[in-house]
């Protein structure tokens, strides 16, 4: 998967009811995402700083329960 966003924020997306809290994500990208008490991964770069922006792809890819995904964020105000 190739994340083709250069000039737009992007966030990764947990969906917790699909997690079945492997831990492959927050091993692969500690830097944007943690472990709560009970294993499931919790998001903690609401926006993805670009230099990591690579590594989405293969996060969404690693995950078996396929719990994970990259939205762009938007500004509603």
């Amino acid at each position: 998967m190739t994340i083709h966003a250069q000039d737009r924020a992007l966030s990764l997306k947990v969906d917790r009811s699909a997690c079945a809290g492997h831990g492959l994500c927050y091993g692969a990208a500690p830097e944007i995402v943690d472990s709560d008490d009970q294993g499931y991964p919790v998001v903690v770069a609401e926006q993805v700083p670009e230099e990591l922006r690579d590594q989405l792809g293969a996060l969404v890819e690693m995950c078996p329960e396929r719990a994970l995904s990259v939205e762009p964020q938007t500004s509603e105000g």
